[in-house]
């Protein structure tokens, strides 16, 4: 298996291509979390029973500081892909022949309709 490029994910997802990857979430989360913290919308829980204003800003804490870890790099959430591309002898699903047709690959793309033309542009020239 030739060295891992590991600005793909396994699943053939483009991480200049993810939100999470380009920083886009992180940067949009910690802007808003700033902008909360400085009008300190903590009132909302007396108005607003259901509204847990301390989890909110937790949640907007962590996707400011997430990092993502790759799963070329050992991170990443676990999946079939993670499985069937390494036991194919692959080091990502874009080499595969039935990327197109793979329900390990449908999710990717159905939500990242560019990995049929990251599927394509690699098949051709490579990583």
């Amino acid at each position: 298996m030739a060295s891992k490029n590991r600005s793909y994910g396994i699943c053939g997802v483009y991480c200049g291509q993810c939100p999470s990857g380009n920083g886009r979430v992180k940067m949009i989360a910690g802007e808003l979390k700033r902008l909360v913290d400085t009008v300190r919308y903590d009132w909302t829980e007396q108005v607003v029973k259901s509204f847990e204003f301390k989890e909110f800003r937790k949640g907007l804490e962590w996707f400011a500081n997430a990092q993502c870890p790759m799963c070329l790099n050992g991170g990443g959430a676990p999946c079939e892909n993670r499985k069937c591309a390494p036991a194919k002898g692959l080091e990502s699903c874009l080499l595969c022949d039935d990327y197109l047709t793979c329900k390990h690959t449908e999710y990717h793309r159905d939500w990242y309709p560019f990995v049929i033309d990251n599927h394509k542009r690699v098949r051709q020239v490579g990583f």
